[in-house]
């Protein structure tokens, strides 16, 4: 174990070439997939904050529940919708890059909706009676309130993040785990171990070890400017 460990280092500390690519293109798509659900997701927990509608409760419910769905569930839907029968078969996507951050902004975006949405109602309250009373509208409105949740909404999307970087279902499934295209850390963890190639599993493995030591220190240093 120890020389299969110090092969493992050896493989990080000497850059090879595919475990950096592999590295990098997993990074590379849960960045992706985090700016598209970030994006929407703030501006949907900013909608829910903002407005008064007959079914937001509903709305609310839905959001809660999909963020402990399975990712292979969520891989198996976008595949029967991407696939060469499924309506959006024509498109071409699946087992490319776009199918999986089609897939883990899918994965991500309840997440950071609902994260959003309940800091924005915890400490936006004085915010918006004072831009009421101001009679502050429109963008500039939207754009005070997110500000002074800035903090909150950071770490949600940073918990957006360490969830699809650290999935496997929907990459796997919606990826294909193709050799320098769609082959992520987690698909090539299980690769390598299904084959007996411990060095590379193990060397990514660490990879993601510290990937979500970092964004758990992001929380944290977060959470003390909270």
């Amino acid at each position: 174990m120890d020389s299969a460990f110090g092969r493992a280092l050896n493989l990080i500390l000497s850059g090879d070439v595919e475990v950096m690519g592999i590295t990098l293109t997993s990074l590379g798509l849960a960045f992706s997939s985090t700016a598209v659900s970030g994006i929407l997701g703030i501006l949907l927990a900013l909608v829910l904050h903002l407005n008064s509608f007959r079914g937001r409760k509903g709305v609310l419910v839905v959001l809660n529940g999909l963020m402990a769905l399975p990712t292979v569930v969520i891989g198996l839907t976008v595949y029967s919708l991407l696939s060469r029968s499924g309506p959006l078969g024509y498109w071409g996507l699946l087992y490319s890059r776009g199918a999986i951050v089609i897939g883990q902004s899918i994965l991500a975006l309840p997440i950071i909706t609902s994260l959003v949405y309940g800091a924005l109602n915890s400490g936006s309250e004085i915010i918006r009676e004072t831009l009421s009373t101001l009679r502050v509208h429109g963008v500039t409105r939207f754009l005070l309130i997110l500000n002074e949740s800035r903090y909150a909404v950071l770490m949600a999307v940073v918990t957006g993040f360490g969830r699809v970087v650290g999935e496997v279902g929907v990459s796997m499934m919606l990826g294909g785990n193709i050799r320098w295209k769609t082959r992520t850390i987690t698909t090539a963890i299980a690769l390598e171990s299904g084959k007996g190639e411990f060095e590379q599993a193990l060397a990514l493995g660490l990879i993601l070890i510290f990937v979500s030591l970092g964004v758990n220190t992001v929380l944290q240093v977060g959470m003390r400017h909270e």
